[in-house]
């Protein structure tokens, strides 16, 4: 115990820069919004890093404006193009992965539940399956979701081995793959000494995500039109966090997983402290301070099922892995309409770097 804590701790001091540099690094879904912010971590680390995901949705994702596509080595592909996959990952012969293609939005998937399900189940058990097919690839990170959780609207945060489950087609989608992510471990990786695990989070902001029906996205749309922000359900409490915190977490595991597969190969949360949890309201209020101007309504309208209280238990994280969240709610909605309000301006991947070097200072003596 002595020494993993050790030699985390040293993976913090060192910004885990000296174990990604010059590594063969895969990650799927980076022309999404956390995939672009991996992948740029990735990229300032010195990993060589290719990505396999469907085209951008807008010309403002931060994928296209920050130029990752000559970056990095660039693949566009359905995860559940086997044949396209397999060839990619044989191609470039990746020593780890992170897995985060999905069909990521609640609402659309009340709206395709088959393709959301065909997306995040089917997607993910193509790429485990090119994992098994590549013998370079020895660490594997598949992102899922908080939602997976069975929501029980408990006050206590839920634990990694709190029942999966889901109300609807989104969440269940996840919970299917993290038995899917199980099953793999348990039957071909773990044998092998490959080290798999699976990471969920939640309610994440950051510059660069225009999704629908997300909230700072539909924050941002509003008031750069001077509309009145919508809310549906006001009260709602979620575990806001900014997207460098599951990424510093994804990017920890995976170095952890490295040195002790079997130590690691399990399910993490990564999610903010207690006393971050905030309500849609909350946050709205502060996107508007921090924009400058700004107005609210709430319609009392819910179309769709929607949680009204979901929280992480990171305590397994805290104590394992030695992370921990560097940024408060408030200090993250700073940083998101800062993005928002100023990084489109000008030089966007120096932007994304500034806000990157930030975060690591003020995180700085905290592991």
């Amino acid at each position: 115990m002595a020494e993993r804590r050790a030699a985390l701790e040293n993976l913090a001091m060192n910004q885990l820069a000296a174990y990604f540099r010059d590594r063969h690094v895969l990650v799927t879904g980076h022309t999404g919004f956390k995939g672009s912010w991996l992948s740029i971590c990735l990229l300032q680390a010195g990993a060589k890093v290719c990505g396999y995901a469907l085209a951008p949705r807008t010309p403002r994702d931060n994928f296209v404006l920050a130029g990752l596509a000559r970056r990095l080595e660039h693949h566009e592909g359905d995860v559940r193009d086997s044949r396209k996959l397999q060839a990619v990952f044989a191609a470039f012969r990746p020593e780890i992965v992170f897995h985060l293609a999905a069909q990521p939005l609640v609402k659309q998937a009340y709206a395709e539940p088959a393709e959301t399900f065909s997306v995040n189940l089917l997607g993910t058990v193509q790429v485990l399956d090119a994992i098994r097919a590549t013998p370079a690839c020895r660490t594997a990170v598949i992102i899922t979701s908080d939602k997976c959780y069975e929501n029980r609207e408990w006050s206590r945060g839920y634990r990694e081995d709190d029942q999966l489950g889901g109300h609807d087609p989104y969440s269940a989608s996840k919970a299917t793959a993290e038995i899917a992510a199980a099953a793999y471990r348990r039957s071909f990786f773990r044998p092998q000494g490959l080290g798999l695990a699976t990471a969920r989070a939640g309610n994440v902001i950051g510059g660069g995500d225009w999704s629908p029906d997300r909230l700072i996205p539909d924050c941002i749309r509003s008031l750069e039109k001077d509309e009145t922000i919508v809310l549906r359900h006001p009260q709602a409490t979620r575990p806001w966090q900014h997207v460098l915190e599951p990424v510093s977490g994804y990017l920890r595991l995976a170095a952890a997983l490295a040195e002790k597969p079997k130590q690691f190969d399990d399910a993490w949360n990564f999610g903010p402290d207690p006393e971050n949890i905030f309500t849609v309201q909350q946050v709205v209020e502060l996107v508007v301070r921090h924009w400058g101007a700004g107005r609210w309504a709430a319609t009392g309208e819910r179309t769709v099922h929607e949680a009204g209280l979901l929280a992480l238990d990171i305590t397994r994280a805290q104590q394992q892995l030695h992370w921990r969240p560097t940024w408060d709610t408030p200090t993250a909605i700073e940083q998101t309409v800062r993005w928002y309000r100023q990084g489109q301006s000008g030089d966007v991947y120096a932007f994304c770097l500034q806000q990157i070097a930030a975060y690591a200072a003020a995180g700085k003596g905290s592991s």
